[in-house]
């Protein structure tokens, strides 16, 4: 790598609440590409014995855990999609630790041919990360279709995913900016085709170490 590109190629993988980004990240994973998932990140921080544990208890109180000394993500969540507050006071606590394992992570992936950093909220916090980031991949999908795929997840139900998404940013926010994008309304056949020429164009630009040029660039797609 050059001086400049002392980290490996990183793609920023996002979208909304069930649009299919651990979909879209297990086929990435499939072709080789290392993948350094925040919520994954997120879970370690908040297990038993993890790093963010003493300060959620000391903000938010021990009713918070659960019977194995882990947050209890369920009663977490119903607090924080209740009160606006008390969602940007558990962010504060767990997104610069999030961050801060990410880019450990990130820099020690020099082995793989590019590295994915898949951050549901990446738009959402676009100046801490943006400079970990090289381009931007969006996974998108029908609005009915995000509904229906969050409100299945255990625990959640219609009324807590409309919360869910409605906290979250706009989807043509996080279109405008995306250097590509991923419509997962489609056959799996067809995303199967969209991710295969996706990692042929990162595996491209990694190799240029991000010096993105009209031939390689290929522009905005979907």
């Amino acid at each position: 790598m050059t001086a400049l590109h002392t980290r490996p190629y990183c793609v920023g993988l996002t979208g909304g609440v069930g649009c299919g980004k651990s979909t879209v990240a297990a086929l990435f994973a499939r072709l080789g590409v290392a993948i350094i998932d925040t919520d994954d990140i997120a879970r370690e921080l908040t297990a038993s014995g993890g790093a963010a544990l003493p300060a959620i208890v000391a903000e938010f109180g021990e009713q918070m855990l659960d019977a194995t000394g882990a947050l209890d993500r369920s009663a977490m969540r119903a607090r924080v999609f209740a009160d606006a507050d008390a969602r940007r006071r558990l962010q504060d606590i767990l997104h610069p630790a999030i961050r801060e394992l990410a880019t450990q992570r990130l820099r020690a992936a020099g082995h793989a041919p590019y590295v994915m950093l898949v951050v549901p909220l990446l738009v959402e916090n676009l100046p801490a990360y943006r400079t970990l980031l090289d381009r931007i991949l969006v996974v998108d999908c029908a609005p009915a279709q995000q509904l229906a795929r969050t409100a299945a997840r255990p625990g959640v139900g219609e009324a807590q995913a409309q919360a869910i998404i409605a906290a979250q940013a706009d989807p043509a926010v996080r279109r405008a900016v995306a250097d590509d994008i991923i419509d997962n309304r489609r056959r799996a056949e067809d995303l199967d085709t969209r991710v295969t020429e996706l990692d042929r164009l990162y595996r491209q630009l990694a190799r240029g170490h991000g010096r993105i040029t009209p031939e390689t660039a290929g522009g905005r797609s979907q």
